[in-house]
């Protein structure tokens, strides 16, 4: 099959055992870094801007304006490259610089704002994002933490291919949390399908989605998951339990994944791996499919650094 373009390639990633990380053989990973940007992101971004584009809030020759960590930004990055648009993304300065690296490669203009400012304010890279957008004439920002074409996405492609290949017996689907979109789109299409399906959400440690008060929610290193506030995307019905992660079990996590298992992910993917195997241990009589968003490329000089690891306070074993 020839295909007309990388938008077509994306979606149906397989599914992987991960036997050496759990020898029972119940927990199967979801490989979304297979995607043609590396990541999950990618489902999202195509649908977005399809909305966008049927709406008319986009119009050829446009700029796409959006907050991102990366992942995001290289899937709408790719969209824009193969539709004609300009973009521009406002990135938390925690982000790796292979990931600002990758976004200029695909023609973007990158914006670095403080991690450490609320979203509200005019610095923070969504207030960043926010005044260039006012600013950029024929610009428009999708808003993935809005908009409910990011839980559409997985409502009508990933959901679907995770019950297809498991021929229906999945019995739980694990997911990192951050805008939320990936777990509400899979876990609403799952549960429709078999309201028995528990829908578990990987968060983060610092996270507002695990945090029993205001005081609990603080700075983390994993990027890509966890949020400091409530995004719409997420629709707090569906999730039926979440299990809290630390930075140092994420990043330990993600480097067994790439040593054990042959899978290089990112610390977000080591996160939902982490609860998966805690839940998949309780629950052995469940087919576990856990989610792995993005591929550990966009983390050689952080999580798979020795030096990084160190200096930052954790074992680099």
């Amino acid at each position: 099959m020839i295909y007309e373009s990388a938008l077509e390639t994306i979606g149906n990633t397989p599914l992987v055992r991960l036997s050496r990380i759990h020898p029972p053989g119940n927990l199967v990973a979801k490989v979304e870094f297979l995607n043609p940007g590396g990541s999950v992101k990618e489902r999202i971004a195509v649908t977005m801007v399809d909305r966008a584009e049927q709406l008319g809030l986009l119009r050829p020759g446009g700029t796409i304006v959006e907050p991102t960590s990366g992942n995001t930004g290289v899937g709408l990055a790719i969209v824009a490259a193969v539709r004609g648009y300009k973009v521009i993304f406002t990135v938390p300065d925690k982000v790796s610089k292979e990931k600002c690296d990758l976004l200029r490669a695909y023609g973007a203009r990158v914006v670095v704002a403080p991690t450490d400012r609320l979203p509200k304010d005019a610095d923070s890279y969504y207030g960043v994002a926010r005044r260039i957008v006012a600013e950029t004439p024929g610009a428009y920002s999708p808003n993935q933490y809005e908009n409910p074409a990011n839980p559409e996405a997985h409502y009508l492609t990933t959901g679907p291919e995770i019950w297809d290949q498991t021929d229906g017996r999945v019995g739980a689907v694990v997911i990192g949390v951050g805008t939320g979109g990936t777990i509400t789109g899979v876990g609403r299409y799952l549960k429709e399908t078999n309201p028995d399906i528990l829908i578990i959400g990987a968060d983060i440690e610092g996270s507002i989605y695990t945090a029993l008060s205001d005081d609990e929610v603080h700075q983390y290193l994993v990027e890509g998951v966890g949020e400091d506030f409530w995004p719409e995307t997420l629709d707090p019905r569906i999730v039926d339990e979440y299990m809290m992660v630390t930075d140092a079990d994420s990043f330990t996590m993600a480097r067994r994944l790439a040593k054990q298992e042959g899978l290089l992910t990112g610390g977000s993917g080591g996160t939902a791996v982490h609860a998966a195997v805690d839940f998949a241990e309780r629950e052995p009589e469940r087919l576990t499919v856990v989610l792995l968003p993005d591929s550990g490329r966009g983390y050689l000089s952080k999580v798979f650094n020795d030096d990084w690891m160190l200096a930052n306070g954790f074992e680099a074993n």
